[in-house]
């Protein structure tokens, strides 16, 4: 296990702000939030408990994979992403902006 050092600060990279995620968040109670690439869902749960003060009650993890793009005659590579998703318990609430 190489994350055994990971920071619960070092974990989450913010959160990821779309139409989507801002639909989810009022409806559903559930944020999105973009993590390293090593991250467990044990160590989203502590860096969230630390930095946020509320406790999930499910976390969900999806990995997004680098895409090939074209832009402006110049090829390039879309780096991927790992996202985590985040629930949370009727009337906890997490303030991002």
């Amino acid at each position: 296990m190489n994350n055994l050092n990971l920071k619960p600060k070092n974990v989450l990279r913010g959160p990821r702000i779309t139409e989507k995620a801002a639909l989810s968040a009022d409806k559903n109670n559930v944020y999105v939030f973009e993590v390293t690439s090593d991250s467990t869902k044990k160590s989203i749960a502590q860096s969230i408990v630390e930095v946020y003060k509320v406790t999930p009650s499910k976390i969900r993890v999806a990995r997004t994979p680098a895409s090939k793009v074209f832009v402006r005659g110049k090829r390039g590579v879309k780096a991927g992403v790992k996202k985590a998703y985040i629930t949370l318990k009727k009337g906890e609430k997490i303030e991002i902006i």
